[in-house]
Formats: structure tokens, C-alpha cells, sequence
């Protein structure tokens, strides 16, 4: 069994928070925490397809120049090769999953 309680855990960005719950070279599921008025840089993927789900709190996600609102229980999936970025505009925590295949390690690409 695997949870955030006993999941590799790491920090990213402005004190965000990632748990790798699977990490295999084909794929990856990670569960994220973004604290208010965070975000990621933006980037893309040269191989690896992503989705993204909320589990709690309203994620600003653009995608290739377009803004998403994506509310608790909804998400948005993220091909290769697409310009992406993740914010948190809210005042309240975001916590989501993050779904790659294959794994993204090494396939990151910034774009600013």
C-alpha cells in the first residue's frame, strides 16, 4: 500500500510538495501540494503524455496559451511536446495527481 504518509516525498518550486507514489521508467503518478499563489514553470515534454486530476482546492492549468479552471474532481490531459503550467491563484492549499507515461525524469524542457 502507498500513501503520502510513506511515499518518497520531495519539495519543488516555491515550497511545493510532490510523493511519488509509483515510479517506474514507463510510468509515474505523483500526488502534488501547492501552497496559495504558486506555480510551476512553464514547460513541456519531448515523449512523456501527462494528466493532471484535482483532488482538492481550483487549479489555473495553461495549456499551449489557453487557461483551464479545473475544480476538485476534474482534469486535463497534457500530450507531448505541449507548452503547460500549473498555478495555484486561490488562497487555499491544491492538491492534485499527476499521471505521466513515461516516467517525465529527464524529459523537461522549459520554456521561459
Amino acid at each position: 500500500m502507498i500513501s503520502k504518509q510513506n511515499a518518497e516525498h520531495y519539495i519543488w518550486g516555491n515550497n511545493c510538495d510532490g510523493w511519488r507514489l509509483v515510479n517506474e521508467e514507463g510510468r509515474s503518478i505523483i500526488h502534488e501540494k501547492m501552497p496559495p499563489d504558486t506555480s510551476e514553470a512553464r514547460h513541456f515534454h519531448q515523449y512523456s503524455k501527462q494528466f493532471f486530476f484535482v483532488l482538492s482546492g481550483t487549479m489555473v492549468f495553461e495549456l499551449d496559451g489557453v487557461e483551464h479552471i479545473l475544480n476538485q474532481q476534474e482534469g486535463i490531459e497534457v500530450p507531448p511536446t505541449v507548452p503547460h503550467q500549473a498555478m495555484n491563484q486561490s488562497d487555499k492549499d491544491l492538491e492534485f495527481l499527476v499521471i505521466s507515461q513515461p516516467n517525465t525524469q529527464n524529459d523537461r524542457v522549459l520554456t521561459e
